[in-house]
Formats: C-alpha cells, structure tokens, sequence
C-alpha cells in the first residue's frame, strides 16, 4: 500500500497532467486515457466505455455492500475572462491554477488516491468501486448514467464536487416543463376565440402560488418558476395558443415524477417536461458516512447545485476538495493543500466504517 505522501505526491501530478489535456464535455477521450494509464501502472485493472473509467478493489467480494467514489473529468469551456493559459497548471503560492483544478479535479485525483489506498487491503467490511466519468457538466447520457448497469449493486456513493470538504448530504434536482395552453383563434374586435393567454394566465397563477404538502428538513419547499412566456401572432387575433416554461427544483422530499403527477392534475394546460433525469437526492443524517464525517469536525448542508448524484438511486454524500464558489470561474485554481486534507479526509471517514 502506498503511503499518504505517495499518494497525494501521485495525484497532484495526475491533476497536472488532467489539467494540461483539453477535456470539454463529451471530448474527453484523452483525460480518460490518462486516467485509466495512471490505474493501470499502478497495477489496477480497469474497464472503459465511451470516455467512463472504473474498477473495484482486488479482495472484492460479492457477498459485501459496495461503496462508490465517483468524480467526472470533463470541464466546460474556459470563459472570456481568463488571464492565464487555461491548460498551463502551473502552481503559484500554494495554488494549482488551471481549468478544471477546482471542478472537479482535485475531487477526481483525491478519490482515485483514496482507492489506491484501500484498493489491495484485506477483510474491508466494503468493496469498492471507483468510476472517472464523463459528461457530467452537460448532465450527458454518455457519462456516468452510461455505465451504472455496469458497476453492480452500489450500497452508497461519495460523489466528488468541491465543496471545502463539507458534507453535502441532499440535492436538489431540476424539472424543466414545457406547458402549453389551447384555446381556440378568433378576431379581436368580436366575441370570438378563446384566449390562450387567458388559459395560461390561470395555470401560471397557480404555478406561483402553490405550496406543496411535503418540505424537505434541508431545503423546505419545491420552488417553482414560470420564466418564459410566447403567445400571439398579431394584435387583432386571439391567440389559439400560449406556450410557457416553468423550472422546478424538487426537493428531496418528492421524487420527480410524484411531482409531476401533482402539477399535471391541477393544471389545465399540456405539460411537457424536457427531462425527469435529474433527479433530488439525499443521503440520512445518521448514516454512517455522515457520522464518520461529522466526527471530524464536517458540517452538513442541502447543495443548491446539481451534480452525477441526481443520476444515481442510492443514498449518496457529495463532499469534496476545493470551493464550489471557483467553479466556472476565470483563473480558476484550486490550493494544493486542499487536495492534500481532501485525501487524508476521506480516508479517515472510510477508515471508521470499513
């Protein structure tokens, strides 16, 4: 087994070298390649689909809960307001500057050196599975939703997202409708048609005001916004149809498609929803990952940002090195000694239930 030095020493090279490769959503073959070569010549063997990498602990044993440590190495595009090279990781007092640093690639790196320690150790309580996947900013089909039937039954997941290693223990997930009101053409000058708007107007005002029986302990209720509205061709006819988009961010209270039943029975309009993908997701309190990290010193939250855990159907905990304040940002970095307590962290939170 490597030693903590080793590791992190190893995964600060790996996120240079990641850092250094172009990675843009959904062209990622590269940094895939360099992650499975970094496993691989460390004696891993490993599985690919598409730009997905993952593998298990050699002692894996069938009979056991497995747990997962999943991250992505996609990134989005480098944003107008850079001043440095976005592939020049260069590390300058104490920060490791780049796109990508920060999300998610000191989580990705931090977790790869995680299952390297735990991944030739005997009699574990747990298996592991680690998954470098793709997509993930795009919230793609090609990433991580790809490959779950092929990683076998998972017991819990710790999803890699900076969040100055507290405990993420909910998520929000994200509803985008299309709805659409009918009426019926008609000239405006007469007593003709039936209004479209006027329809809509009904259902929007229903929108804004209702409240949902259930709310979430961490995030309280599901927020519903009507933010865009078209209807009408010209000024003298009565429009025969008003189309509206409403965004809805489900709580972890609901499940999507509970939500979508209560919209569309109180509604008269079409409602159309673009995705129910994204779903919320929680992880319990008294969990036992949650307690490790609680022991430590970590604080729990409800994230208002979505990530690979709206993908999965187990309890998961986001939790991860850096600041999801940088994500996006120009110049983004991430301080190297972040990665440095992000490893020794999740080791000792695996450490107290494995």
């Amino acid at each position: 087994m490597p030693s903590k030095d080793t590791l992190f020493a190893d995964a600060l090279q790996l996120l240079q070298r990641l850092i250094a490769t172009q990675s843009f959503s959904r062209e990622e073959d590269k940094t895939a390649d360099i992650v499975n070569d970094f496993l691989v010549q460390r004696g891993v063997k490993t599985h690919r689909k598409m730009n997905n990498i993952w593998a298990w602990n050699v002692h894996f044993d069938e009979s056991k809960p497995t747990i997962l440590l999943n991250s992505h190495h996609d990134t989005v595009k480098p944003n107008p307001g850079y001043t440095r090279d976005p592939y020049d990781a260069k590390i300058e007092d104490g920060k490791l500057f780049g796109l990508g640093s920060n999300d998610a690639g000191g989580c990705l790196v931090s977790l790869i050196a995680t299952f390297l320690y735990f991944y030739d150790k005997q009699d574990l309580k747990y298996n592991f599975c680690l998954a470098a996947t793709a997509e993930e900013e795009i919230s793609g089909v090609n990433g991580l939703e790809l490959i779950i039937p092929d990683l076998g039954k998972l017991n819990f997941g710790i999803v890699g997202e900076p969040t100055l290693m507290q405990l993420a223990i909910a998520e929000k997930g994200l509803m985008v409708l299309d709805c659409t009101a009918h009426g019926r053409a008609g000239h405006a000058a007469r007593e003709e048609g039936d209004n479209a708007i006027y329809k809509a107007l009904t259902d929007i005002e229903w929108f804004r005001t209702f409240k949902f029986p259930k709310e979430s302990q961490v995030f309280g209720p599901v927020k519903m916004s009507v933010t865009i509205i078209n209807a009408g061709s010209q000024h003298n006819v009565v429009p025969a149809e008003c189309v509206f988009t409403v965004d809805v961010r489900v709580t972890d209270a609901y499940r999507n498609e509970e939500v979508l039943e209560i919209i569309r029975r109180h509604v008269s309009c079409d409602v159309k929803p673009r995705s129910i993908r994204l779903k919320p997701s929680s992880i319990d309190k008294e969990h036992p990952i949650v307690q490790a990290g609680i022991a430590l010193g970590r604080t729990t939250y409800g994230s208002p940002t979505t990530s690979d855990q709206s993908l999965l159907d187990i309890p998961s905990l986001k939790v991860g090195p850096g600041d999801s304040a940088r994500s996006h940002t120009a110049d983004e970095f991430i301080y190297v000694n972040e990665i440095q307590e992000g490893i020794d962290l999740y080791i000792q939170m695996l450490e107290q239930i494995v």
